[in-house]
């Protein structure tokens, strides 16, 4: 049973729509989609790693090797920089163009750049292992280059076993596109 929910006016809540709200900065890069669960779990467990890392800095540390300490904290620092760096990744949007960002590499397309962005079925990897399974996947082609790897897939950490978020963001990417798109 739905329950609908009042605004202050006392006007039932209109359902959410995709158009930005008129105070939105649309030069500020965005990501278009809320980074999935499995991505968030992996970013979770890495820091929760870290924090015991750093435990046993404390522990190396008042023990008196100073060395060993050091390089434990380093460690630690690593580990947390990829834990962050692994919630970043995916596809960020703006009016100036579309941000595909990688674990160790960031590629930028001004929209004036990009031939099309299209929503593909064809052979897609779980999860970012070598395994393959067929599924969709958003193409990004751009202008008188090759054509960047995939940007978004239904098999990838934001969007495995959730199809109509991926629906949605593929949607809401094409749809940056078509208004921002300058031949």
């Amino acid at each position: 049973m739905p329950l609908h929910f009042l605004t202050a006016d006392g006007e039932p809540d209109t359902a959410p729509s995709d158009a930005p709200l008129p105070h939105e900065e649309r030069e500020r890069w965005r990501r278009p989609y809320r980074p999935g669960p499995w991505r968030v779990a992996g970013a979770a467990l890495l820091l929760l790693l870290a924090s015991y890392m750093l435990l046993s800095t404390l522990i190396i540390a008042m023990a008196g090797t100073l060395t060993a300490a050091g390089v434990s904290v380093a460690v630690s620092a690593l580990v947390i920089a990829y834990a962050l760096r692994l919630l970043r990744m995916g596809v960020w949007v703006s009016a100036r163009g579309i941000r595909q960002v990688g674990l160790f590499t960031t590629v930028t397309l001004d929209w004036k750049d990009v031939a099309a962005v299209r929503t593909v079925q064809q052979p897609v990897k779980w999860l970012g292992t070598p395994r393959s399974v067929q599924g969709q996947a958003l193409v990004v082609e751009p202008r008188g280059r090759e054509t960047l790897r995939t940007v978004l897939t239904d098999h990838n950490a934001d969007f495995l076993a959730r199809p109509e978020a991926f629906d949605r963001a593929a949607d809401v990417v094409e749809g940056w596109a078509a208004e921002y798109h300058r031949p």
